[in-house]
């Protein structure tokens, strides 16, 4: 899922313990399989080649994360939009940027992109304009976290922690201690941790662009594009960590209110039932007024 990938937890056999590593990498394995744009075989890269011609057939696994991506544009008030991949690749920040994109390329990649212009049937999707393209990377792996503490929990594993590229669910705690910890990155100086959180039965998503970017002429731009402007995000946020029920909650407020800022994403955090966040700036920190109960200084 091009980042580290990490199961911890406590089984009450060897045999249970070889079947949850099992179920839990097969199920990876094939979701990556189906919905990962850098395979050319994926069911999503068929959709997107596609784009501009016929319909494609989709079955009940495909409805259902399409009917999220209907959710998740109206949960991140327009900011998470599955059909950004245009502009994600016009800014993508792995490649030399000799000069910037021009106004007309962000026009052009904009018209490509709005959710609302995906069109479905039952058991079928279209993309009909040629150059669209649909992408599931802003919530990938935190569904993925989400179905596998499933896994988890149906082999009977109460005490587990699943991290993947710090997308996190933290279910019961391990062995002689209350909860799991969970260090913050600190985005100014990356790699060492400016605090934990004590995590047991809650997820944990941070997002921030301090890691991937690319400079141009002195300015930085982060690989988080806002699709509503068309451009990386440039509102002086670094981070947002978020703490929620599941890890997809955790992770769309995360990155919605990286987009939004420091006023609009701490009311879209406070907005959900049990959601804490902590949003990071060049000078300053923002947070909900519980979101401390988590926190350990280190």
């Amino acid at each position: 899922m091009g980042t580290d990938c990490r199961i911890q937890f406590v089984a009450g056999s060897k045999e249970q313990a070889v079947q949850l590593t099992r179920d839990s990498v097969a199920w990876v394995a094939r979701f990556e399989a189906r919905y990962s744009r850098f395979r050319d075989d994926s069911l999503i890269s068929r959709i997107n080649q596609q784009a501009g011609g016929g319909w494609i057939e989709t079955d009940e696994e495909l409805e259902s994360i399409l009917s999220l991506c209907d959710e998740l544009i109206f949960m991140s008030e327009g900011v998470l939009d599955s059909t950004a991949l245009p502009l994600i690749s016009l800014w993508d920040y792995r490649k030399k940027h000799r000069s910037l994109p021009t106004e007309a390329e962000v026009n052009a990649a904009r018209n490509l992109v709005g959710w609302s212009k995906v069109e479905r049937r039952p058991g079928a999707i279209r993309l009909p304009k040629k150059g669209m393209s649909l992408d599931f990377g802003g919530f990938g792996k935190e569904y993925a976290v989400d179905q596998v503490a499933k896994i988890a929990a149906g082999g009977g594993i109460r005490n587990c922690m699943i991290d993947f590229g710090r997308d996190i669910r933290a279910m019961g705690c391990p062995p002689g201690r209350p909860a799991w910890h969970v260090a913050l990155e600190n985005p100014q100086n990356p790699g060492v941790p400016w605090a934990s959180l004590a995590a047991r039965d809650i997820a944990i998503a941070s997002s921030g662009d301090y890691r991937r970017f690319f400079e141009h002429k002195g300015d930085r731009f982060g690989h988080i594009i806002d699709p509503r402007v068309g451009r990386p995000v440039c509102n002086e946020m670094l981070s947002v960590t978020v703490i929620a029920r599941s890890c997809l909650e955790a992770g769309v407020l995360s990155t919605s209110a990286f987009v939004l800022g420091a006023d609009g994403g701490l009311r879209l955090i406070e907005s959900g039932y049990g959601t804490e966040g902590c949003l990071v700036m060049e000078n300053e920190i923002h947070q909900t007024s519980r979101f401390y109960e988590y926190v350990a200084r280190v």
